[in-house]
């Protein structure tokens, strides 16, 4: 199926985790540079990527991915949130809502998933 057709065909919840795994790749690739390109940045951003693309041309192996950045997202947020402790509101602000909207994206996935057939 052509790329602008599976666009044409799609709707908006089945595009808004692929659009959020998209942005939040691009994010923190962009982010690397001014944060002295520590590599669990670099990683998170290409496996977000790489997510985005496993959900769009919905490859068995994104759920697995989504899985893993769920943990990894959790435990970035939540400790960054943890050492800036309020410090810096814009980044705290920032941080958790990156972690909530992580838990929206992976529930819709699970949920959304077709049991596989034997």
């Amino acid at each position: 199926m052509a790329f602008a057709s599976k666009l044409k065909n799609a709707d908006v919840r089945a595009l808004a985790p692929v659009a959020f795994y998209g942005a939040v790749g691009i994010i923190f690739l962009v982010l690397l540079p001014f944060s002295n390109f520590p590599p669990h940045i670099g990683l998170t951003g290409i496996l977000n990527l790489m997510a985005a693309y496993g959900l769009f041309r919905n490859k068995f192996w994104a759920l697995w991915l989504v899985t893993a950045l769920f943990a990894v997202a959790t435990t970035l947020s939540l400790y960054t949130v943890y050492v800036i402790a309020f410090s810096n509101w814009l980044v705290s602000i920032s941080v958790l809502a990156y972690a909530i909207l992580t838990w929206v994206f992976t529930a819709q996935i699970m949920l959304k998933r077709k049991p596989e057939e034997n």
